[in-house]
């Protein structure tokens, strides 16, 4: 499982945090390491489960931003591309080998519109999504200017609020200005329900699942109706898969998430009130942190803080462990309660991320981890790529 980077010319404590071959204890921290068997189990479960329910999957880029993670989609999930949510993003994934890419957000800027229109020169499939009609031929002048075709989607607002047009109306005459555009064509639809993600309960996520199906059912028959056809009909997330799934309406799967999972992620409940880090997916994203202090006797802290994680879907917890707890942090430390005294200094500990997403853009590499040694060091390949 080698990574696409010559590792020969990083030295390890400066500029990478561990090489293959090594040992476990020796990984400097605090850095991201991957249970490799653990996350192998989860891409083959999420490739699994689309197939057997004629579903494609395009794993979301967004949240591991690499390309050796994405390629092991590829070979052991079946995925069928990436989605990404920037241009930058989807340069890193074209000039990685990736040949089918699906910005699965807006592009504008006219500097941005330029380079996307140029990535279908690398012979990689390139989509856009498009909720505005000015939008349609801005793409399609970017794309006769360099003689290339750039594949839209019509995005509805099925319930995130964000992004995205939400009557079947404006999809339709959307859709209709891509199909009459020189250097465009037609794709389909982009419906991701990003606010019931994580909400709690099953029944919760359902009832918003149920209403979205309705709304791009609607507009994929008024599509039909105008003599217009989706080649993709896509979302789909951790929480709620088995509801885009079961729809009869999508046919591809924008899973993320559930390849690395965090401590967010993990709380929401399945049909049966389980966590789903508790059977439907494992923990295969941590952060490696080390005890550097122990001179209060009931905290110990250690070297992750703020600048090794992003809290804003909360703290991490310490993996394995209910004798410590994480209990909050500054710039450089975390405070780990530790009320029996059970940790030493230099003592290393494993963390979920409250948030796997932007925890992994601040850091440069993955550390790739399987029987207590080093198997493979990838980057983060995309890390900072926000254009």
């Amino acid at each position: 499982m080698n990574t696409h980077v010559n590792l020969d010319k990083y030295e390890v404590g400066y500029d990478i945090p561990a090489l293959p071959g090594m040992d476990e204890a020796e990984i400097q921290t605090p850095c991201l390491i991957l249970d490799l068997d653990a996350l192998e189990r989860n891409i083959r479960k999420m490739g699994d489960y689309a197939r057997d329910h004629g579903m494609r999957h395009r794993a979301h880029g967004k949240m591991h931003k690499s390309v050796d993670v994405l390629k092991l989609q590829q070979d052991l999930g079946h995925a069928v591309g990436v989605c990404c949510q920037k241009v930058s993003e989807a340069e890193v994934f074209v000039r990685g080998g990736i040949k089918d890419v699906m910005v699965s957000n807006q592009v504008t800027d006219p500097v941005k519109i330029d380079r996307l229109a140029q990535l279908p020169k690398s012979g990689a499939r390139i989509l856009v999504c498009v909720d505005d009609p000015d939008n349609v031929e801005a793409l399609s002048d970017a794309a006769v200017r360099h003689g290339t075709q750039i594949e839209a989607l019509v995005e509805i607002d099925c319930g995130a609020g964000r992004c995205g047009v939400s009557t079947t109306q404006d999809v339709v005459h959307i859709a209709k200005l891509i199909d009459a555009a020189a250097g465009l064509k037609f794709a389909g639809i982009q419906a991701y329900q990003g606010a019931m993600q994580h909400l709690d309960l099953y029944a919760d996520r359902k009832e918003k699942l149920d209403a979205a199906i309705a709304q791009v059912a609607d507009a994929v028959n008024g599509l039909k109706s105008n003599g217009l056809e989706c080649d993709i009909v896509g979302g789909g997330g951790t929480g709620s898969y088995y509801f885009e799934s079961a729809s009869n309406v999508y046919n591809e799967l924008q899973c993320g998430s559930y390849a690395f999972m965090d401590a967010d992620y993990g709380r929401i409940l399945d049909k049966d009130g389980n966590r789903i880090d508790n059977g439907e997916w494992e923990n295969a994203l941590f952060i490696l942190t080390t005890v550097m202090s122990h001179a209060k006797a009931d905290k110990a802290i250690v070297d992750a803080g703020l600048k090794a994680q992003s809290v804003d879907s909360g703290l991490p917890f310490v993996y394995g462990r209910d004798d410590v707890e994480y209990l909050k942090c500054s710039d450089e430390h975390g405070v780990v309660g530790d009320p029996n005294g059970a940790l030493k200094v230099n003592d290393k500990l494993k963390l979920v991320p409250g948030h796997c997403d932007p925890t992994c853009n601040v850091h440069d590499w993955y550390v790739g981890v399987r029987g207590g040694k080093v198997e493979t060091v990838w980057p983060v390949s995309a890390r900072g790529k926000a254009y």
